[in-house]
Parts: structure tokens; sequence; C-alpha cells
């Protein structure tokens, strides 16, 4: 059921509204006149909304709210599409691991073995530049994946491709969407945006532990995030590599909700460093609206729940943050992201000398540069993208 048909469904309205019938409307200005005078003759109008008004002045029946009723197959497609990656992100993994042992148990055990054997040898790929493919980041998938928020990636400045960089993105949020998006596909254009670049998203080596899930995310372009992995893209001396980090990594996604401007970055050096020993350009990231995605359970640093993720994320290395936003055919609960966009935007290289041997002191200073730079970064475009001028970044 996606709609909310007869009499059962009301449209909810703001609390001057509610008065009923037609001397009511009479009585209101224009632009305070009720959206419809049934919801299901004004779907569309309900679906151009942003996805935070929408919440407030959707079809209620039993205290769910449901979906427009009609719409069209575009949109349907692009929920389909983020469907299949909040799936792939939170469970793939465990499914293709489930298959290879099923595999290994059946008839077919030859197959696993001889997979086996193909991951053995392909053991240090994932730390040596990965394998790309340009047939899977060019999915068709990924336009609607990208429509769906939308996603926009912007550039502030043409980057060389005779060096390599070290592109820091803030904020982590939930799932790094906005990382995803622009740095994993082409859906926004980052080979034409950037041309001569080839990007690298940084993953945790645990996920290229995988069988199958590593070939697959491999294939969009994710490398694992070892220091040997960053030193492989770095030192290529032809130029052109770019290594994605999400700086706040997975303890970040703990402070991910809705108007939170907090980065875990102020005891973050190693890029820094790592960018200093190869000589590699800093450029900080911002993604605004990231953080807008999902809701999650209020934890406060101290409380119970945060002291367990805390030390869940110390022992397994990702963090266990606990979202939650909407569903398929509903805007009540579940775990596909709100329909905000998410406006990703590349800042300015910083120029990094190389220093095989870099002192504290140069790692001290250039990481301040660096957060000066980032801070500039999000001042310049806050308003632009919906943040009050009132509002600052909290850097812990």
């Amino acid at each position: 059921m996606e709609g909310c048909p007869g009499e059962v469904c009301l449209l909810t309205s703001p609390p001057e509204l509610r008065l009923n019938g037609k001397r009511a409307a009479r009585a209101l200005p224009s632009s305070q006149q009720p959206l419809a005078s049934h919801p299901c003759k004004d779907d569309r109008a309900a679906e151009d909304l942003p996805e935070r008004e929408k919440k407030s002045r959707s079809y209620i029946v039993m205290k769910i709210q449901f979906a427009p009723l009609h719409l069209p197959l575009s949109r349907r497609l692009q929920t389909a599409a983020v469907l299949q990656w909040v799936f792939s992100f939170l469970a793939l993994a465990q499914c293709c691991l489930a298959v290879f042992v099923l595999l290994l148990l059946s008839d077919y055990w030859y197959l696993a073995l001889l997979y086996s054997a193909w991951l053995y040898l392909d053991r240090d790929t994932p730390s040596s530049g990965g394998r790309r493919s340009s047939w899977i980041r060019n999915w068709r998938v990924w336009a609607y994946f990208r429509d769906y928020f939308p996603i926009s990636l912007v550039k502030t400045a043409d980057l060389d491709p005779k060096h390599n960089y070290v592109f820091g993105f803030h904020p982590h949020g939930v799932l790094v969407a906005g990382a995803f998006g622009n740095f994993c596909t082409e859906g926004t254009g980052f080979s034409k945006l950037f041309p001569g670049l080839t990007s690298h998203l940084l993953m945790l080596p645990f996920w290229f532990k995988m069988p199958f899930f590593r070939d697959y995310i491999m294939g969009g372009g994710l490398v694992s995030s070892d220091k040997s992995s960053a030193a492989y893209l770095l030192s290529q001396k032809s130029g052109g590599q770019v290594a994605v980090i999400a700086v706040g990594g997975p303890p970040e996604s703990l402070e991910a909700r809705p108007g939170a401007l907090t980065l875990q970055i102020l005891s973050r050096k190693g890029f820094i460093k790592m960018a200093m020993v190869h000589g590699a350009h800093l450029v900080p990231v911002f993604s605004f609206g990231e953080n807008e995605l999902f809701n999650q359970v209020e934890n406060p640093r101290g409380s119970l729940i945060r002291t367990v993720q805390e030390g869940l994320q110390k022992k397994m290395g990702v963090a266990l943050p606990l979202f939650h936003a909407r569903g398929i055919f509903q805007y009540s609960f579940g775990l596909l992201p709100f329909r905000n966009p998410i406006h990703t935007v590349v800042g300015e290289p910083i120029m990094v000398e190389k220093t095989p041997n870099p002192s504290r002191e140069s790692i001290d200073q250039l990481h301040k540069v660096y957060l000066e730079k980032l801070v500039q970064l999000f001042e310049a475009n806050k308003t632009r993208y919906g943040i009050p001028e009132s509002k600052h970044l909290n850097l812990i």
C-alpha cells in the first residue's frame, strides 16, 4: 500500500489552518490557503515538497505518514537505486559471505576453492590502487541515486593532474553518501569536472576480506585505508591520483544528525603527515547536507549507549550509529535516507612540499593551515546551502 485511499487519510495542517469547511478557507489570506481539500487530489504538490516540510504536511493513517499513491516512474527508480545502495552498505557483504559458505558446502565446492585461490593471488590489489571499472562507475543506477537527494559536486578551483592529491572529506555523516556518489561513481561527473584525475575513496581494510563484495566495491574505485594503500596512490610519479579520506572516520558518524556541525579533526593528523611524506597537495572538501540524511538515537557523550558504541568501535573498527529516517512507502520510519540535497564543495588546493621525514612542528603547522582553509570553505558557502550565518563548525 503506497497511498491513502478513501476517507481514512487526512492531510495535516499547521495549527492556524485547522478550521474546517469553505468558510474557514475564505477567511484565510491567499498565502495561507489549505494545500488541498483531499490528499489524493494533490499528490504531485506533496511529492514536490522538501522532505522535512513534507513530514509536517503528509498523509496520516494510524500515525503512519504514507507516500503519495501516484508518483512518476523516475521517482520510483530513484528510491530503488537508493534502496540497493543502503542494502549494499548494510548487508551485501554478509550476503556475499553466506553465498561463499553455501557454495563451499555444496556440490560446487571446487568453485569456492578456485575463488579462494584467486583471493590469495589478488590479496594485495586493494592496497595497490584497486581495480576500477568504468563500466560499474557509469551504471545508469547511479544517475537515479544522484537524483534521489539530489547530489551535486561543486568545483571551486582547477586541479593540475600532474600532482597527486589528498581530499579531506567532511563531515563523515552516517553512510558517507556524498563521498560515494561523487567519488565512486560518475553520477556527478567527477572525471569531466576534474579531467586527468582518478579518485579513490579509502575504506576500512576489513571489507576487502569479504568474498565477492571486495571485487564489487573495488569496481567503484574504493581501496583499503591502510597506510600502504594511500602510499601507493600518492607515490605515483605520473600524478593524477586522488586519495579521498573521510577524516573524521567511523567515530564521527556517531555525531551525525540533522543540524550537527561537529567535526572530529583536531587530533587527526595522519593524513597531513602522509601528504607531506609524498608531496601530495591537500584539498579540503565539505559536503553540505551530509548530516541531514538520517536521524539518530540520542547518544550524548558519557551516556551508556555512547559508551557501548565507542567500545565496539575501538574493538571492531566500525561504528554502529543507531540511525533511522524514512521507508519505501511511508515517511515515518525506515533506513532509507531523507530526500535532502547534498552539495559537495571541493576547495582550493593547499600546496605541499615533499618532506620524507616531517617534524612534529611542521605537521602541526600544516594541520593548522588545513583547518583554516576548511573553515574558510565552510563559511564562504554555508548560507548558499541553507546554513544560517550564526552557525559555525565545532572542531573537536
